[in-house]
Parts: structure tokens; C-alpha cells; sequence
């Protein structure tokens, strides 16, 4: 392992756009802007209580709670009755046909999410829920129940019995955060915590279509974290996501949260430090940071670590109350976006009410790689009035979108460097909770933005779960 050291290089400035070729003429790109189209009701009594100050329906790092699929739509979510759901829609439709897929949540923890994934190589849908620091729940569809939604009724007889492995494959007794993600060719690989906060480590499974093979952790726990009140020698590393760009490439940003609350300056603080990056070009199998030099293999003896070089691309200490698990993209040249949030230092140098002080003093972020390579970083000037997480996707254009807690939407574009940020929703009518998912695979398929939000209640009231549309730019 390679000792810890931040990356050198400096925040640049605004992109400027590249010159057309002399005697080249087009029309400008658009730049951001939303338009509602409709909602639909999911559930009129969806199952509230808040814990970790969120809704286990409405958990922002869900991949996915919310997905598009060949002309179809598709929610999961948690009845009053803690039965796990899945709806389903033709896109446009009004109407949403729900299944029970035979499991009850079990506690109230908020991070108890259900994610659903698509195996393209037999048209299965794949459900993985109830798995915060615990066993999990895994359910899958019939093969070809994607690939003929319109031919195959939508019942609970299409769906398997719940299982508490992948098909035999047992991989932790202490599984969290499930990520479905699937790969160019077509496998569906399953991203995962094993052990806890602050002493966990990321692992990989690969679905090919026949089986589920474990490919193993590639993140490691252990190694000194110093900083300028104290030293950590766990943690764990929180991923804003795992995706692939359309070349192949997988990308993940992430935060470290160390385990010893000594490197704070307060305890009414949150361990979170820094946001690092690494990408993969052989399917997860290895791990490379921004520079490209290899830092970690999966299942191997060397995994990606806090004392590796080159993987932090924004400094940032334990006392500012950052964010784990926000989120990330790619645009259409490959290069990778995130959005990150804390509390900045004008607002003081040490927060000591995690919740308290990110609802009053906490900002959005827009990290991405520009066109000459470097980091750039340009705050979204709109308050976050919430401890809340914030969604990050790019049109066609890549103009940029920051759907916020309540289900406010900012934008950028693209034309600007993504400096312009500006409100174009303010989630007037919504009455949603706080955060909410999106649909980050509908965009591409028809230009629309699926947002799933919960209304506000009290105590465990019921609430109702909705999908708000908005038509991107053409």
C-alpha cells in the first residue's frame, strides 16, 4: 500500500466550449429547464416512519427504486402493511399494476431499501431489500418477464419465492446498501457493504444469466487515518455510486467514514472526510485511481485503501458534516460528475449538530473532470434546508440537474462549464418528505424525468407515494 496523499492538482476554472471547425454552423444546445407533465399515485397509504432522518421508501443512494425497461416503468416500495411491492406502468400510463412479492420488512430502519436490477441476458427482474447490517432478501422474476411486459401478465406468480441467498450463494451475515448495476454485455452485477459503519468493506457478484458467482471485496477497512484532531485505524468506504459510462468504463466517487470518532472536533459531528474516486476497465476486476495506477483488485490480497495514493480529487476534513452516499453520473464523453454536500467553512471550521447544522448552513456541490482533465467544483447557491442527500443526472445535452430534498430541482449547462446553477422547480404542490429517487435510466430512453417522492406525515401515519414526470429538453 502507498501512502496517503491528496491530488495535486488544483480546482480549475470555469470549461469554456470548443470552437466549431471554420465554416461549421449549427443551432445551440438547449440549455436546462424541466416541464411537468403528470403524477401518478403509487401507494395512497405507502408505510412511513423516519429513522436516520429519512423514509425507507424514499432513500436517494436506492439503485434502483425506480427503473425504466423496455417501454415499461417500475417502483418498489414498502405497503402500510410492510409488504414488499412492485408496480408497474407503460410509459405515459396512468395506471400502475402492483404484485406482493412475499416479504414483510421486519424493522423499522430506514435503510432497509429495496433495489431492483435488470439481467438482460434472460429478461429477469432481480429484487434485493431488508439488508441493513443484516442477511437480505432476494427475490427474481421468471426469465423473459421483462422482455414481453405487454405479452406477460404482471402477477405475483411470475416472481420466485424469497431467498436469503443469491440462489444458494451465500455471501455475508452482514450485508447492507445493494446496488444492482449491469454490465455493457449484458450480466447484472450486484454491488455491496459486508460488516458495518465505520469497519465495512465493498464486494462485488456477477449474475451471467445462469448463476451468481461471488467476485469478492475490493475495498479494505484497515490502515491510519491521521488528521488535526486524531487518528482512525477503521472505516469504511461509502460509494455515491457505481456506474457504466457508454465506453465500458465502471466509476465509482466515494467518502471514507472513520470508526474512531477522535478525528472530529466534536462529537455531535459525523466522521465522513474526504471524496475520492476510482474506476475499473476490466468489469470491477481491478481498480485504478484518477492518475490510472492500479490501487486494488477484487478478491485479491490488495485492496483499494485510505493510504493509497491519488484517490481523494476533493480534499475535505471531519469537521464539516460531509455527506456519504450522494450521488454520481457520467456525461456523453465518459467523464465523471458527482454532486456532494456539507456544511462550507464560512459557515464555521467545526459543526457540532450533524442534522442541526446541515439543515441550517449545508450546500450542494457539483464535482466533475472537465474536457482538459482536471477537477472542478462549483457550488449549487441553493440552500439545502435539510441533513438530507441531493440526486445528480445529465440530460442529452449533458446540461446538469440537482433534484434536491423536497423535490426541488436546480440546473446547469452544459454551455457554462456547469457554472450557471439556477432553481427551475421548487417543489410547490409535491409536500415531499425530504429526499427522494430517481429514474436515472428512464432519461436516455425518452427525455423524462421520473422523480418518486413520499408525502410528509408524523409518527407512522401512512402516506401517500408518488411519481412526478418532467419533460427534459428534446
Amino acid at each position: 500500500m502507498r501512502r496517503r496523499t491528496l491530488l495535486g492538482a488544483a480546482l480549475a476554472g470555469a470549461v469554456t466550449t470548443p470552437a466549431l471547425a471554420a465554416g461549421t454552423a449549427r443551432a445551440a444546445d438547449p440549455g436546462p429547464s424541466v416541464t411537468r407533465t403528470g403524477t401518478t399515485t403509487l401507494d395512497s397509504r405507502a408505510l412511513f416512519f423516519v429513522s436516520y432522518d429519512g423514509l425507507v421508501n424514499n432513500n436517494s443512494f436506492q439503485k434502483n427504486g425506480l427503473l425504466t425497461y423496455k417501454g415499461h416503468q417500475y417502483a418498489v416500495w414498502y405497503t402500510a402493511d410492510r409488504n414488499a411491492v412492485v408496480g408497474r406502468r407503460a410509459l405515459g400510463g396512468s395506471t400502475w399494476s402492483t404484485v406482493k412479492v412475499g416479504h414483510t420488512l421486519r424493522y423499522d430502519d430506514s435503510h432497509n431499501v429495496i433495489s431492483m436490477g435488470v439481467s438482460r441476458a434472460d429478461g429477469r427482474l432481480h429484487l434485493n431489500m431488508d439488508s441493513h447490517s443484516d442477511g437480505f432478501t432476494y427475490v427474481k422474476s421468471v426469465a423473459g418477464l421483462m422482455d414481453d411486459p405487454s405479452g406477460l401478465s404482471w402477477t405475483a406468480s411470475r416472481f420466485g419465492a424469497p431467498q436469503s441467498s443469491l440462489d444458494g450463494l451465500a455471501l455475508t451475515s452482514q450485508f447492507t446498501y445493494p446496488q444492482f448495476v449491469a454490465t455493457p454485455e449484458g450480466r447484472l452485477q450486484l454491488s455491496y457493504r459486508v460488516a458495518v459503519s465505520g469497519n465495512g468493506r465493498n464486494a462485488l457478484a456477477e449474475y451471467d444469466g445462469t448463476r451468481w458467482t461471488a467476485l469478492g471485496e475490493w475495498s479494505a477497512a484497515t490502515g491510519t487515518y491521521t488528521g488535526e484532531h486524531g487518528s482512525s485505524t477503521a472505516r469504511n468506504m461509502y460509494l455515491h455510486g457505481i456506474d457504466y459510462d457508454r465506453n465500458g468504463r465502471l466509476h465509482a466517487f466515494f467518502t471514507w467514514r472513520e470508526q474512531n470518532g477522535a478525528v472530529m472536533c466534536s462529537g455531535g459531528g459525523i466522521t465522513n472526510h474526504d471524496t475520492g474516486y476510482v474506476y475499473s476497465d476490466d468489469r470491477g476486476r481491478t481498480w485504478r485511481n484518477d492518475a490510472g495506477t492500479v490501487v486494488g483488485t477484487t478478491g485479491g490480497p490488495d485492496k483499494v485503501a485510505v493510504t493509497d495514493a491519488g484517490l481523494v480529487v476533493d480534499p475535505l476534513n471531519p469537521d464539516h458534516s460531509l455527506m456519504n452516499q450522494e450521488s454520481q453520473t457520467t456525461d456523453s464523453a465518459g467523464r465523471p460528475h458527482a454532486v456532494i454536500s456539507y456544511v462550507p467553512g464560512r459557515f464555521g471550521q467545526c459543526t457540532t449538530d450533524y442534522v442541526a447544522d446541515r439543515t441550517a448552513d449545508g450546500r450542494a456541490f457539483h464535482l466533475r473532470k472537465n474536457a482538459s482533465g482536471t477537477w472542478q467544483k462549483t457550488e449549487i447557491p441553493i440552500p439545502l434546508d435539510s441533513s438530507q442527500r441531493t440526486r445528480l443526472i445529465l440530460d442529452r445535452y449533458d446540461n446538469a440537474y440537482a433534484i434536491l430534498p423536497f423535490g426541488r430541482i436546480a440546473g446547469a449547462s452544459k454551455a457554462s462549464g456547469h457554472t450557471d446553477w439556477k432553481l427551475l422547480f421548487d417543489g410547490a404542490g409535491l409536500n415531499a418528505f425530504g429526499e427522494v429517487v430517481v429514474d436515472e435510466t428512464r432519461i436516455a430512453q425518452d427525455g423524462v424525468l421520473s422523480v418518486m417522492y413520499q408525502e410528509k406525515s408524523s409518527g407512522t401515519t401512512p402516506s401517500a407515494l408518488r411519481v412526478v414526470d418532467f419533460r427534459l429538453p428534446a
